[in-house]
């Protein structure tokens, strides 16, 4: 019989999120990064300049990726893009009743 090939898991994830303000709950804060837990802390503690007013923040959705690339494109797009923010963080608020 053949060897069944192992999967190889990727060393490194990276991924896009993004948060809501838990003072200003109409505000959503979207980014990317290979360490999510860290990331959320480092927004919590008030070490990211552009989150620190608006905090505490919930991680309210995320995506994974194998490539840093892909999740910055990601990123970008949603950031960029009505037509792609729109529809997501409306599935998100609808998910957040």
């Amino acid at each position: 019989l053949p060897r069944r090939s192992r999967t190889t898991w990727p060393a490194t994830m990276y991924y896009f999120y993004i948060l809501q303000s838990q003072i200003d709950l109409t505000y959503f804060y979207k980014g990317s990064t290979n360490d999510l837990r860290r990331r959320v802390t480092q927004h919590n503690n008030g070490e990211v300049a552009s989150t620190k007013p608006r905090r505490p923040w919930k991680l309210v959705y995320y995506e994974a990726y194998i490539s840093e690339k892909a999740a910055r494109l990601r990123e970008s797009a949603v950031k960029e893009s009505g037509s792609v923010s729109t529809p997501l963080l409306k599935r998100i608020r609808d998910s957040l009743l």
